[in-house]
């Protein structure tokens, strides 16, 4: 059989690195692999074929025997979708002010999933006991959206990590108010790597109930998924997967990527590796004058604050965001294809542009 044909073209240059994301790296191969290992004849759609009742047996054995997992197209669907199943129409979830539900998400969760977010200003991205009763209280005020749900991201969206321990901290209070916890986890990989601990040492063993979890972020080509660990506080996930229009008719494509990554160690290796990357950089960047970390390097991302006009001129060399452009703060991503040579080559252009 001749080998099937293509007419595609390449469009850009392979070698191209950025630090403006992880979601710029492309897939990793053994998760390429595995799409055409999936790829032909026919599977039964919409969930049902082989390839996700695999991946239950891999979600369980990383999250405990009573987990489950709902593939989803992306990481704001994931959290649309799990906020909405341990939350009512009058529900609300407390989360960080900085928090991907509330800065990066087009206010999605508030406008398709109807959930009013009560934010809490935070000095690292971390929520505690004390600044999540700042916004625990009310549960009978019909004048107030009700405290439902805490919303944590491991990592944050400042790069910075919760122990097991403050999450465990978290969850105990935040059943004691009756309230659940959802974990955003798009970048759990790399918290997992980083603390040098199971998924689950900071997830069901300590009580979260419900996980988004992410695959995008660390190798695959699309994909994530619901992680339900706590059934009894969920409801009509499927329902509601569909509804928000999360439901691939072809999921076996996405569960294949997640197998790929979870089944083994590839997410692991992964994570690691974007997160030597992220500590290299962060010493690279100590050593050039006047440019400041802004916060502990604790997964792949580094956050620094220099002079906006350089900033600028080393954004012409290298794709990267502003995260606060009046203060002159930016973020530098690193991800699983970061090489040594693309850090010290970054390095070098901001050593150079400083230096001007």
């Amino acid at each position: 059989m001749n080998p099937p044909r293509t007419d595609a073209r390449r469009h850009h240059d392979p070698a191209t690195r950025g630090f403006a994301s992880d979601n710029y790296a492309g897939a990793h191969p053994e998760v390429l692999a595995a799409l055409a290992v999936a790829n032909g004849g026919h599977q039964i759609a919409y969930g049902e074929d082989d390839y996700t009742a695999h991946l239950q047996q891999v979600i369980r054995g990383h999250f405990g025997a009573g987990a489950e997992a709902f593939p989803v197209f992306n990481g704001t669907g994931a959290n649309v979708v799990a906020l909405q199943s341990v939350t009512d129409r009058w529900g609300a979830v407390i989360c960080a002010e900085s928090a991907h539900i509330n800065v990066d998400e087009g206010g999605a969760p508030e406008k398709v999933a109807g959930i009013k977010l009560l934010t809490v200003p935070t000095p690292d991205g971390k929520l505690t006991p004390e600044l999540i009763d700042r916004q625990a209280f009310g549960w009978e005020d019909e004048h107030r959206a009700m405290p439902q749900v805490v919303s944590l991201a491991q990592n944050t969206e400042l790069g910075t990590l919760y122990t097991p321990d403050e999450i465990r901290a978290i969850v105990e209070h935040a059943h004691g108010l009756g309230m659940l916890v959802h974990l955003d986890g798009a970048r759990i990989a790399n918290a997992a790597a980083s603390l040098d601990v199971p998924m689950r040492t900071f997830t069901n063993a300590v009580g979260v109930d419900i996980l988004s979890l992410g695959g995008t972020k660390n190798g695959a080509l699309f994909g994530e998924a619901v992680v339900v660990l706590n059934h009894d506080a969920v409801r009509h996930m499927k329902h509601l997967r569909k509804l928000s229009m999360q439901l691939a008719s072809k999921m076996r494509f996405v569960s294949v990527q997640l197998e790929a990554l979870l089944a083994k160690d590839l997410w692991l290796r992964n994570a690691r590796h974007a997160n030597e990357m992220a500590q290299r950089l962060a010493e690279g960047v100590r050593a050039v004058h006047g440019v400041e970390i802004l916060y502990p390097v604790q997964a792949n991302a580094v956050f620094a604050r220099l002079p906006h006009d350089a900033a600028e001129r080393l954004q012409k060399r290298f794709r990267f965001y502003f995260w606060d452009e009046a203060a002159g703060d930016v973020r530098w991503m690193c991800a699983f294809d970061t090489t040594e040579d693309d850090v010290d080559a970054f390095v070098a252009a901001l050593k150079e542009e400083m230096a001007r």
